[in-house]
């Protein structure tokens, strides 16, 4: 199964969280890169969040396009592929704040967000890496 089957499992009830993740970081992720001068890959801030768009196919990224207005005649969106492991391990580590990735966002019913949660991202980028910890007395 890919990626977008396994989220449609996971979104209609009988999906596992441990196929999702591994599908996840198996696949090759299209990755559009933010315009101007940063260089930087495209993201969003929501509840205190970046979230790293990121997309299963070039369909889906054409659908995020259109979302946001580019339609006929709009510029090209430059891309990476990048595998969601590479993402998750490499990239989000570079980047100041919680950070997470968004999957197919501009498609409501094949969605899903990877936050940066243990398990998901490195420990020392993770939001509740604290929670997870027991003090020694």
């Amino acid at each position: 199964m890919g990626l977008t089957e396994e989220i449609a499992a996971v979104r209609g009830g009988s999906g596992h969280s441990g196929r999702l993740l591994g599908e996840f970081r198996r696949t090759p992720l299209l990755v559009p890169l933010a315009e101007g001068d940063d260089g930087g890959l495209m993201s969003g801030w929501q509840g205190g969040v970046r979230w790293i768009y990121a997309f299963t196919d070039e369909g889906a990224l054409a659908r995020f396009a259109q979302a946001r207005g580019a339609g006929a005649g709009a510029r090209e969106w430059e891309y990476l592929s990048i595998l969601g492991a590479r993402l998750v391990d490499a990239v989000i580590p570079t980047v100041d704040g919680p950070t997470g990735v968004a999957v197919d966002v501009a498609d409501e019913d094949g969605s899903m967000l990877f936050p940066p949660v243990v398990g998901i991202v490195a420990d020392a980028c993770a939001v509740d890496a604290d929670a997870d910890r027991v003090d020694a007395v």
